[in-house]
């Protein structure tokens, strides 16, 4: 064990800090709020002395930013369509480990308004014929309902998750699903009728409004499309950013690399403080909006790429390309060996890796540390109050 590990102060869950009551009743089905039975600063605790775990001997860990309401923070929310024995209609999420739908009208971690349209939605397929699909049989109409939220721009993007092409009463059902809710700005139907778990397919039509919504983060505007990877807390992703951006502290003259950039979000964010940014990103459907974004925000000093991170990296390192920052902020598995190896190869004088998993990150610093980088700080954040999940950014100096 090192020394900044040793000497670093774990916190603990004081015993005064007493197990309160579920506060949802389909808790122990859902699954999904592993810490829910803790008031939220043993949560806190909890995460804190998790990361310190996990990464204290590479360095010191700051206090976990947690969020002043933990609560309604999911501005992504989807549900699965089924029924019971008896015909009933219902909808919510896969209990734990199964394919089992567990009935929920409203859950305290999503935002209330899309709680609502889906139980809106739910409401009308009576009315309008509207069969949940059947898995296995491979017969009905509506899978899931995705409802994506963005409370700074009050716009509100509803996805029909169908079985099969054919909408049966599509006019009159959507006039009376956005009379009934009116926040609605735009519906998408998208078609699956394929056998995977997968909740999207691969066509769309768009049948009200525009097929995509905005949201402001950091004071830049952002294209959100049904598919695109944006992250579901507006309120702490804001913090994440920012702390980022602070641990990399731009001057205007670096090189920026943001790996793995999605619709382009930090990079963006990050453009206006750095002489150039490149992004990376594998999904088409995300540069394609990440390129809408960095117009948008009349960001000129900024570039796209579709390709694997690892092999851009690779390919990068190979031509000679000078990246002073790299930005980092893998999938949960972390980032690989090809990529992390042509990272040490590229040399940047900073990198700032953002994890939703410190275990991979734990295991990629490791091999960082043994190739000529020192981490510099530590900074957890509680992106997802409840749950067992915790981000952290990490930044790496070259020695």
């Amino acid at each position: 064990m090192k020394k900044t590990e040793k000497n670093q102060k774990q916190p603990r869950i004081s015993r005064s800090a007493r197990l309160r009551a579920e506060f949802c009743p389909a808790a122990k089905k859902c699954g999904g709020c592993q810490l829910q039975n803790l008031d939220y600063e043993a949560q806190l605790a909890f995460k804190q002395s998790k990361v310190i775990k996990l990464l204290g001997r590479f360095a010191h860990v700051n206090k976990i930013i947690g969020m002043d309401d933990p609560y309604h923070y999911r501005s992504k929310v989807q549900a699965a369509f089924g029924s019971t024995r008896s015909g009933k209609i219902i909808s919510g999420v896969y209990q734990a480990k199964s394919h089992r739908i567990v009935c929920i009208d409203s859950c305290r971690l999503d935002d209330e308004t899309a709680d609502r349209i889906i139980l809106t939605v739910r409401q009308l397929m009576p009315k309008y014929r509207m069969a949940p699909y059947n898995e296995d049989l491979q017969t009905g109409f509506l899978r899931h309902v995705l409802v994506r939220r963005s409370t700074a721009t009050e716009q509100t993007m509803v996805v029909l998750v169908t079985g099969t092409v054919n909408f049966p009463a599509k006019k009159a059902f959507v006039a009376e699903l956005t009379s009934l809710c009116p926040e609605i700005t735009t519906i998408v139907q998208n078609i699956n009728n394929s056998r995977t778990s997968m909740v999207l397919g691969h066509t769309e039509k768009v049948i009200y409004g525009r097929g995509f919504i905005e949201d402001r983060l950091c004071g830049m505007r952002f294209i959100i499309s049904p598919g695109a990877f944006y992250q579901i807390n507006h309120v702490q992703t804001e913090k994440l950013y920012a702390k980022a951006l602070e641990f990399v502290g731009l001057t205007g003259a670096e090189t920026v690399l943001d790996a793995y950039c999605g619709v382009g979000t930090i990079g963006i964010i990050a453009a206006p403080r750095a002489k150039k940014v490149i992004g990376v990103e594998v999904n088409r459907d995300a540069v394609m909006d990440a390129a809408e974004n960095a117009r948008l925000n009349g960001i000129e000093n900024i570039s796209f790429y579709c390709a694997d991170a690892g092999e851009f990296m690779v390919e990068a390192a190979a031509s000679g390309e000078k990246i002073d920052v790299l930005l980092m902020d893998p999938p949960r598995a972390g980032s690989d060996r090809a990529f992390l190896s042509s990272a040490v190869r590229l040399a940047p004088k900073s990198i700032v890796y953002i994890s939703c998993m410190p275990e991979t990150q734990a295991r990629d610093l490791a091999y960082l540390t043994s190739h000529g980088y020192k981490v510099k700080k530590i900074q957890p954040v509680d992106m997802f109050p409840h749950t067992n999940h915790v981000e952290t950014v990490v930044r790496l100096s070259r020695q």
